[in-house]
């Protein structure tokens, strides 16, 4: 994913120690570029050491982040000093970016209190805030309220203000695919394509007799049918599988990649359930895997809303997301469940044959729809162990009843616990999971839930809430 480039404004003020303002966005600054962060700020030639005090510096910010609006994901104050509050909410009204923003303020060195070096920033950090929360900007906090630029404490404070940046400026500009009408059994993954556009994501839908007509048009000796072949194969153990079916996973590939191209598209959803078994004989299981391994979500039964917690999680971790069921208990455990699809679950979310040859996924029929339509329609699917990690869980619903969208998101284990079954499968441990299913219950969640190997629950609770404005259920 791109780059994360973020404005800087370095607050000052006359009545304490200015030097301070040129060490200390030197020091920023660094450490910006050591994390791989652009940075767009003010120099020494605009302003006293390139600080944020005045009316007129505040009109000089506002002015440079708006000719650099296209590039800035969020903003980072820095207080060196106490800090001038009007200039800092002043800059950021002006510049009217509606991205995140971080306030970081210098601790004090008790061993040097005196009137040349005090900083005082730890009193100054409140009086910004509070001046932004009357402005009504919403801002970000670093852990502990002053930290020193060069900690290891402020590095992860940035790393997860870059996700959160991430997140916001994903969402909010976001193009979805949709392909095919939903299956008419599922009417738990209903949404509402409006309350999605008012929060700043796109739907682009595509029939599947578009799909197919495209299809048809393509021989199997295309060079790009045969590019794309050459991709399905390299990706996923295919023995076993019909050339056949293989030719007809490529085109509808093709078909896809083309669309999704041409229509700007970030992630999709399909319908798969079973027009496409019955009508064209294969399932897009493989198709949508391969894009969520490139962290271009792909979410099955048209789950529009299950692609976009899938597309958060990835904006956040910058790892492939995928959709599952919660779908069984496991035993007696109350903290254990098991979670599965038949699946398109992305490859780098299996084991792999260095941890358990017999567990790595293959490519397979599906076999629930086998039963109706013939293991012959139905190859494609990935069938595999998920391997034992970390992860994060979020759900993400429209609810059109009350005119808002809300989500769920927290931690848990996949674990190694044995199971015998089929399809895309792991075991999760999740702390009182019991109040977790009550809540998803309780409120009508749909029965999918997108997972992503990493730690990111934090990141998207506030990305989701502060700065999109949705009602998110952090899960603890």
């Amino acid at each position: 994913m791109d780059t994360i480039t973020l404005g800087v404004i370095v607050g000052n003020r006359g009545f304490f120690p200015s030097h301070l303002c040129e060490t200390g966005r030197a020091t920023v600054l660094e450490v910006l570029e050591d994390e791989g962060i652009n940075t767009v700020a003010l120099s020494p030639a605009d302003t006293t050491f390139g600080s944020v005090e005045s009316l007129s510096d505040a009109r000089k910010c506002a002015a440079l982040f708006k000719a650099h609006r296209e590039e800035i994901d969020g903003i980072l104050v820095t207080l060196p000093n106490f800090g001038d509050e009007r200039a800092i909410a002043n800059t950021l009204r002006w510049a009217n970016l509606e991205v995140p923003v971080l306030i970081q303020a210098f601790p004090d060195d008790i061993q040097d209190m005196g009137i040349d070096n005090r900083r005082d920033s730890f009193c100054g950090k409140m009086s910004a805030c509070n001046n932004l929360r009357q402005y009504g900007i919403k801002y970000s906090l670093t852990r502990l309220h002053t930290v020193h630029p060069q900690s290891d404490n402020f590095r992860e404070d940035l790393r997860r203000f870059a996700s959160i940046c991430r997140v916001v400026g994903g969402l909010k500009s976001a193009r979805f695919g949709m392909l095919g009408a939903r299956p008419a059994a599922f009417n738990t993954v209903r949404f509402s394509e409006k309350l999605l556009e008012n929060a700043g994501i796109s739907i682009e839908t595509l029939d599947l007799s578009d799909v197919y007509g495209r299809i048809a048009q393509l021989a199997d000796g295309d060079p790009i049918v045969v590019d794309k072949l050459a991709q399905i194969k390299d990706y996923i153990p295919t023995k076993g599988i019909p050339e056949e079916s293989l030719i007809k996973i490529a085109k509808l590939g093709v078909v896809v990649d083309t669309w999704m191209t041409d229509n700007e598209l970030i992630a999709s959803a399909f319908q798969c359930w079973t027009s496409m078994e019955e009508y064209f004989g294969i399932v897009p299981c493989t198709i949508m895997s391969m894009m969520s391994n490139k962290l271009m979500p792909s979410a099955c039964e048209t789950d529009i809303a299950g692609v976009v917690a899938m597309y958060a999680m990835a904006l956040a971790s910058q790892k492939p997301s995928a959709i599952v069921d919660w779908n069984n208990n496991y035993g007696d455990d109350p903290e254990k469940a098991v979670i599965f699809h038949c699946s398109n679950l992305p490859r780098d979310i299996f084991i792999d044959e260095t941890i358990s040859p017999e567990d790595i996924p293959v490519m397979d029929y599906q076999e629930i729809i086998a039963k109706t339509v013939g293991k012959e329609n139905t190859y494609g699917t990935l069938v595999g162990r998920v391997r034992s990690s970390h992860f994060t869980y979020c759900r993400v619903s429209t609810d059109d009843l009350n005119g808002k969208i809300m989500a769920y998101v927290g931690e848990g284990e996949i674990t190694n616990d044995p199971l015998n079954t089929f399809g895309g499968v792991g075991v999760v441990q999740v702390p009182h999971l019991q109040k977790l299913l009550q809540h998803i219950c309780e409120n009508g969640y749909e029965h999918h839930v997108a997972i992503n190997l990493s730690q990111t629950s934090a990141v998207v609770q506030e990305a989701l809430t502060k700065y999109m404005g949705w009602e998110v259920y952090l899960h603890q």
